[in-house]
């Protein structure tokens, strides 16, 4: 690297606002990497503990049996949620209250559809930075782009020396503050498109258990008889 060019000179000799623009770029690249790694792990994890858990818990004998596999076997606690509050539900004691004059079928769906919400929202918890910072990231460098040529500019224009290595130099250095929010950027973009494709195939898993649960926790009604014998022979 030449002597006085170079992306540490340039760092060096810039102002507040590209230091500012640089710290800026950092923090998003250190906070995208360090989501992208827990959320990866915990996702991976969850698509494989998921099949498993829910074969343990439909070959259970009873409701409450089934939770207690499932609870060892969902470490990531996304399928467990469900299955807790199918058994809520279907134990709740409604007697003298207001929700009495709810059909049993509404409550468990009720039950289910918050559970359900609430292990979404976890799997897509903080997908809105990745996506922030795609779309942001690159135009924060180009800010630091345009801020170090326009100081750049300036400055050739007060030294009276416009010849073309003069200007070369401090623009291309400029121009590495958009290379920097690219590097940031892209593995955002990326990791947001394969983690939301995890989060979606776990979600379509998710609606499939919770409407299996309804089906099992209220059966039709030619079917109601022996369901209902099961879960009153639960011990818990």
């Amino acid at each position: 690297m030449a002597t006085g060019t170079g992306v540490i000179h340039y760092l060096q000799t810039s102002d507040a606002v590209t230091h500012a623009v640089a710290w800026v770029l950092l923090a998003m690249s250190v906070a995208s990497w360090c989501f992208l790694i827990v959320k990866a792990s915990l996702l991976v994890r969850a698509k494989r503990q998921g099949p498993r858990a829910i074969a343990q818990f439909w070959q259970a004998r009873t409701l409450s049996e089934g939770v207690a596999l499932m609870r060892r076997a969902d470490r990531e606690r996304i399928f467990l949620p469900l299955a807790e509050a199918a058994l809520a539900a279907a134990e709740a004691d409604t007697s003298g209250v207001l929700l009495a004059r709810v059909d049993r079928s509404e409550r468990v769906l009720r039950a289910l559809r918050t559970a359900l919400l609430a292990s979404q929202r976890r799997l897509e918890f903080g997908h809105v930075l990745l996506a922030s910072v795609g779309s942001t990231a690159p135009f924060v460098g180009l800010l630091g782009t345009v801020w170090g040529i326009y100081h750049a500019l300036g400055s050739i224009a007060a030294s009276g020396q416009a010849m073309i290595e003069n200007v070369a130099g401090p623009v291309g250095e400029a121009l590495i503050m958009t290379a920097f929010g690219l590097v940031v950027a892209i593995p955002a973009v990326l990791a947001y498109n394969v983690l939301g494709r995890l989060a979606r195939q776990l979600g379509d898993d998710l609606d499939g258990f919770a409407h299996d649960l309804h089906a099992y926790v209220c059966p039709p009604a030619g079917t109601a008889p022996r369901r209902q014998a099961a879960l009153e022979s639960d011990p818990d």
